[in-house]
């Protein structure tokens, strides 16, 4: 047996908190396998606020589009979008909404976003490092308006790793985004120039076997002040007639 076979591999991907020879920790590698099989997720920073866009799609004509979670209010000032397992994501979400209401209740103030994203991805790190644990399966982009008026957008990774962005893409076809998003980003762009940009970002990711939607899309905001508010789609229809 020789490192990188087959047999070697199997050995290696039995538990979470086994590296291979060639330092790698397969189970986290298979989680984010699963994360890259879920539904297209974006975050975008523009002028006054956050958005968000989701891509809904659902695999049967039965199935209720409202019924599909995506996206996740935490409080008022941050929300969060999920690819991945959705059991993985409500769990990790209930945790998240628990630290902002204990954080709100001992110290009296809203939790910063970067404080509340470090938190969760310091849970899902423990579960790559001891036995008995799987990783979870889910990546987040969380999203909110910090209680000095900051903007703050983040990504989370199987792993336990984060980083703070402008403008992400996670799930299905991510790579596709985030060229669109790189390509046409600017700072302090209109919340239409925004949402124009990320549903070109959906559109250019979509399968030849996957139409685009609009009824099939969560887009939503939040702003200075005011809670998650959706778009519906008249508004998503009109920010999307033209640029301008």
């Amino acid at each position: 047996m020789y490192p990188g076979s087959k047999a070697s591999t199997a050995a290696y991907d039995r538990a979470a908190t086994m590296f291979s020879p060639d330092g790698r920790l397969y189970q986290v590698e298979y989680a984010s396998k699963i994360v890259e099989q879920g539904t297209l997720g974006i975050g975008f920073i523009y002028d006054k606020g956050i958005l968000f866009g989701a891509d809904k799609r659902v695999s049967s004509p039965l199935i209720m589009p409202a019924s599909v979670e995506k996206l996740f209010l935490i409080d008022d000032h941050i929300s969060a979008i999920s690819s991945g397992l959705v059991g993985d994501a409500r769990r990790l979400v209930q945790i998240a909404r628990q630290e902002s209401q204990e954080n709100q209740s001992y110290y009296g103030e809203q939790i910063h976003v970067e404080t509340l994203v470090k938190k969760i991805a310091a849970i899902m790190q423990i579960f790559t490092q001891y036995g008995g644990m799987r990783p979870f399966g889910v990546s987040f982009i969380f999203g909110g308006i910090d209680p000095t008026g900051e903007k703050r957008l983040f990504e989370t990774e199987p792993s336990g790793a984060l980083a703070e962005y402008k403008a992400v893409a996670i799930g299905k076809n991510k790579k596709e985004a985030m060229k669109i998003l790189e390509a046409g980003f600017k700072d302090n762009m209109s919340k239409k120039e925004a949402v124009h940009l990320m549903v070109t970002a959906l559109k250019a990711s979509a399968t030849e076997n996957e139409k685009f939607d609009l009824n099939k899309v969560d887009f939503a905001f939040i702003e200075q002040g005011t809670s998650l508010k959706r778009l519906a789609k008249e508004e998503l229809v009109n920010f999307t007639s033209n640029k301008k």
